[in-house]
């Protein structure tokens, strides 16, 4: 999933403060950007680790144009930040899943294509989750 990151200037520390908006408190400190979303992926794991252990939900990503119209910040930079939610969402049951062979040939073509994908299973779920948050 893609959650919108927001990186304000820290002109008076010489750095960044990077927030995960969906996240509440979910922010960190950096002096590159590069180093903020390294470390912001870093708190997103313990942020949503503490989530689940108190077995709340996974707040869905809203769109960057969602944040920027609440926000009104010109001087905002928006980025978005790819973090794997599935391992967050609970043990994993096998299923029995019919499809058409046509189907299954295209998503793992796409698996074997796509880093982003390691196994059928996760592009499946990745597809579910993109289509229960419309």
């Amino acid at each position: 999933m893609q959650y919108p990151v927001q990186a304000i200037n820290n002109i008076e520390e010489k750095g960044y403060i990077l927030s995960v908006i969906d996240l509440p408190g979910c922010q960190v400190k950096a002096l590159t950007l590069d180093e903020g979303l390294a470390k912001l992926n870093e708190a997103m794991a313990a942020h949503l680790s503490v989530l689940v252990e108190y077995g709340e939900p996974i707040p869905p990503a809203k769109s960057i144009e969602e944040h920027m119209l609440v926000a009104n910040q010109p001087t905002v930079i928006w980025a978005l930040l790819e973090f794997d939610i599935i391992p967050y969402m609970g043990k994993s049951h096998k299923i029995n899943v019919t499809l058409p062979e046509l189907l299954i040939k295209k998503i793992d073509d796409r698996v074997a294509k796509s880093a982003q994908y390691n196994t059928r299973s996760g592009f499946i779920a990745n597809a579910c989750i993109a289509e229960l948050a419309k």
